[in-house]
């Protein structure tokens, strides 16, 4: 299945607090869009593996999803090298994605800024012939996507462009709302966490208010480049 966007995220739920608005905003417009989790998240605070991958499955189902992976990497330990590569690269060209969204280019966890630059430098190489991957048994083409864009997570970073959510608002939620042990939850008695807390929601919804309103919509995510977007056609911006 060849996919129009593949969002990698370093942990399950990255991506719908990142760029779940977008997904879906994609998904409606008739893109078929994948995420590749790296990590189960065992080393969160709340819940377990098997939890979160189920979470996950929910997620990917509220969103329309046509592919959702997970390639079982170490939380938190995973590194950029050889095998974590090579990993992402056979993904790049078993999907042939047009784009690729990754994780922030520096956040709050070690994670992020870690998993995004390992999707930029995957993305370069999977397009480098002499790098032999196969899958399934066979030889695999060598395929670089056309963009790479990085959404923001927690710590802000100056959008390089916004995309308008409004009108997927409220899949976003339900695609977060999908990972319950992570989220307040009053009846929960797991150990409270960085975004357990209620302010931790309220948190998103200004984020996503506040990008908004720089583009004279409700609701906005935010993402950077890395190189500079050409436009045919300058009467077509928000």
């Amino acid at each position: 299945m060849k996919l129009d966007v593949l969002v990698f995220a370093s942990h399950p739920d990255d991506a719908e607090l990142g760029c779940s608005g977008t997904i879906a905003a994609l998904i409606a417009a008739g893109k078929k869009v994948g995420v590749i989790d790296f990590t189960q998240g065992e080393m969160g605070t709340r819940g377990t593996p098997a939890l979160r991958l189920q979470e996950a499955d929910a997620a990917s189902k509220v969103l329309g999803l046509s592919v959702r992976e997970n390639l079982g990497f170490k939380d938190v330990f995973f590194k950029i090298d050889l095998e974590h590569q090579l990993a992402l690269i056979k993904k790049i060209r078993q999907y042939q994605p047009d784009i690729v969204i990754a994780n922030a280019v520096t956040d709050r966890h070690v994670d992020h800024g870690k998993g995004g630059l390992l999707a930029t430098e995957a993305c370069f190489m999977a397009g480098l012939r002499k790098i032999e991957t196969t899958h399934d048994g066979k030889d695999q083409s060598a395929w670089r996507p056309k963009h790479v864009y990085h959404y923001i997570q927690n710590n802000y970073i100056k959008p390089d462009f916004i995309v308008d959510i409004t009108a997927h608002w409220n899949t976003k939620v339900a695609s977060i709302k999908a990972f319950k042990s992570q989220f307040f939850d009053p009846e929960s008695t797991e150990p409270a966490s960085f975004i357990s807390s209620p302010e931790f929601m309220k948190f998103i919804e200004a984020r996503a208010r506040e990008f908004g309103h720089q583009i004279n919509v409700e609701f906005g995510e935010g993402f950077t480049v890395e190189r500079p977007i050409g436009v045919r056609d300058i009467t077509q911006l928000v």
